[in-house]
């Protein structure tokens, strides 16, 4: 694969250059992506010798570039994993050099010392390889032996809903090759038992997600009950057999696709089960307390039972809180939203709504919380090959009502200032519709 190449020869030179610095000052998103990029950049860096300073960070913005310019020494260089393409003018605003590693779309010339973007290579960064996927090529850039870090890699994809086909896949069939990672079929869930997982994952979400009752009588018709990694062929078979006829009812085809198939087993890490690991990231991030899944990802134990924890509360939380935004959906011209506050995680609302209730239409979580209008924005696969681009629709639309907004086509976000939903969404509906028509 000739893209893949370039990138290949293109992290080697971010590598050389990185290289050239004795100490980096890092700063990464605070999603599964963003997370799993920030550990695989750091480990790679300690065994390079070059010390670091990490920081996670919900939104690129100038009070980060604040912050950095505050914190970095004038010998360091400063490298923003899983953000920076978007954000040029945000990004000259450091007094550091800089090196960007990102997959978001390139908006305008980077005022970074490097960059690397799967787009410069003709490879589509919202499918084919994320910021984590990409920063594992810098890793191997730094050192051919960092090819232990592709379990990270690969979760970076799973938390970014990726396909892993073709620049994904490559990076896959590596780590499967060098046993960092073991690949099974069956429900893409974390461990543990199966009445357990269905009441308390959010994906896949199903017409007995979190009632237990429900949960108990479905298993009973099964005859399914215990540890889901003990389960035979025949019984895991049927379950996921099951639960596809039920995904038919209302999901999209690419929901049942991400719910059923191979399941990637990271043989390197603390937590070894991708799916655990993914959603132990995303609520740490959210949750404010991205150092404990950090650590997680440079091997750190101690963790674990914390992380844990607080996983589980925030997928009940999410869990509630997509049933209350059931309720609360209402629907536009082309699109459908919700307007409420202090929701757990819009971005998994969004993307559980779109995915298992209606996949027809685009939508826009929008969430009151500590004084700021924060939004998600996700669509389908199939929305996207009619037109959607909602990086640009929420850029545009967040813009003129004095806010910002980015992403990818399929999934994106905005900050708005209070009191500028209805015009924010006026807007998003408009541009939306001249898409998809």
């Amino acid at each position: 694969m000739i893209e893949m190449q370039k990138m290949v020869e293109l992290a080697k030179q971010i590598a050389g250059i990185m290289g050239e610095y004795k100490h980096a000052r890092v700063i990464s998103h605070n999603d599964a992506d963003g997370i799993s990029s920030a550990a695989i950049i750091c480990q790679a860096l300690l065994r390079k010798g070059i010390p670091y300073h990490l920081t996670i960070v919900g939104r690129l913005d100038n009070s980060v570039v604040e912050m950095v310019n505050e914190t970095a020494s004038d010998s360091d260089v400063v490298i923003f994993c899983d953000m920076g393409s978007g954000q040029p003018e945000v990004i000259e605003n450091v007094e550091r050099d800089t090196i960007v590693i990102d997959h978001h779309k390139p908006v305008g010339d980077s005022p970074a010392k490097a960059m690397i973007n799967p787009h410069m290579a003709g490879i589509d960064g919202a499918v084919h390889l994320c910021a984590a996927t990409t920063t594992y090529l810098v890793a191997k850039g730094l050192d051919e032996n960092n090819i232990d870090l592709a379990g990270l890699a690969i979760a970076g994809a799973v938390g970014d809903k990726q396909l892993f086909e073709t620049a994904n896949k490559i990076i896959l069939d590596e780590a499967v090759e060098a046993g960092v990672v073991s690949v099974k079929k069956g429900l893409k869930v974390g461990s543990g038992d199966i009445a357990d997982i269905l009441e308390n994952t959010p994906e896949p979400y199903l017409d007995i997600t979190g009632d237990r009752e429900k949960i108990d009588a479905f298993l009973d018709m099964l005859d399914i009950h215990g540890d889901i990694d003990s389960l035979n062929a025949e019984q895991l078979q049927k379950l996921t057999s099951t639960i596809a006829l039920k995904l038919t009812k209302s999901a999209s085809p690419e929901a049942i696709d991400a719910a059923i198939g191979d399941v990637y087993v990271l043989n390197k890490e603390v937590v070894r089960n991708v799916y655990d690991l993914v959603a132990i990231m995303n609520t740490c991030g959210k949750q404010e307390v991205p150092g404990l899944a950090v650590a997680l990802c440079m091997k750190d134990d101690s963790a674990l039972e914390e992380a844990k924890e607080i996983t589980l509360k925030s997928q009940k939380a999410i869990i509630a809180d997509v049933k209350k935004a059931e309720e609360l959906l209402q629907k536009g011209k082309s699109i459908y939203y919700l307007s409420g506050k202090d929701l757990e995680s819009t971005g998994m609302i969004a993307s559980t709504i779109i995915r298992y209730v209606h996949p027809d239409m685009p939508f826009i979580a929008i969430n009151e919380v500590e004084g700021i209008i924060k939004i998600s924005g996700r669509g389908t696969r199939e929305l996207v090959d009619k037109g959607l681009d909602l990086a640009y629709a929420l850029r545009t639309a967040a813009s003129s009502v004095g806010g910002y907004g980015g992403g990818h086509s399929i999934a994106s976000g905005a900050s708005i200032p209070m009191g500028r939903t209805e015009d924010f969404i006026s807007h998003v509906d408009d541009i939306v519709g001249e898409q998809l028509n």
